[in-house]
């Protein structure tokens, strides 16, 4: 009888062996994120694309259409160039330096956080790419031109909706499809 066919009693298992770890590439770990990577890119250079062709056509500051804004549609919808050196809404108006510093700090924390914030998934890599290609598009305004060039310009009857970009969008898109995925997803014990 060989020693491979001899089976402990049941009260006497093998202990399991740990299984050995491998080692990861530095290029496959930031290919598990490849669609935040992806998404991010192509956030940025859309935001970047526009605000560069907003500043070759429109003279700055322009407010209306009888500043030279583009009407797209009237009473609605315009492209018009201005400056925002605030947040949304022009909250901390004039506060550039904080709002970098801010992105940076934001930016390093999804880094740092990324494990806990799950970026491995899909759904969440989706959402934090369109955010951080937001906050990257707006960062690099901020420190070129020491605002954030806004030109989307929406109103609704009276209501002026706060002009805002393409990086703004993505921010803002990102934060809600998030917030859906993490309130929809079943809580982890």
């Amino acid at each position: 009888m060989s020693p491979a066919s001899i089976t402990p009693p049941p009260d006497i298992q093998p202990t399991p062996t740990a299984t050995p770890q491998v080692a990861v590439s530095r290029w496959e770990r930031l290919h598990a994120y490849q669609l935040l990577w992806w998404l991010s890119l192509g956030v940025f250079v859309l935001d970047q694309l526009t605000k560069a062709w907003i500043s070759a056509t429109l003279p700055f500051p322009t407010y209306d259409p009888s500043d030279g804004a583009i009407t797209v549609i009237d009473g609605f919808f315009y492209i018009t160039h201005v400056g925002n050196t605030g947040a949304a809404w022009s909250l901390f108006a004039g506060q550039t330096t904080m709002l970098a510093l801010l992105a940076l700090i934001t930016l390093g924390g999804i880094y740092y956080w990324r494990r806990a914030l799950e970026l491995k998934k899909r759904p969440i890599q989706f959402a934090f790419g369109l955010l951080c290609g937001g906050i990257i598009g707006n960062l690099v305004d901020r420190l070129i031109h020491g605002h954030v060039i806004d030109f989307l310009d929406f109103h609704f009857g009276d209501y002026v909706y706060p002009t805002f970009n393409v990086a703004d969008a993505g921010i803002c898109v990102g934060v809600v499809i998030y917030l859906i995925y993490s309130l929809r997803a079943p809580a982890q014990s």
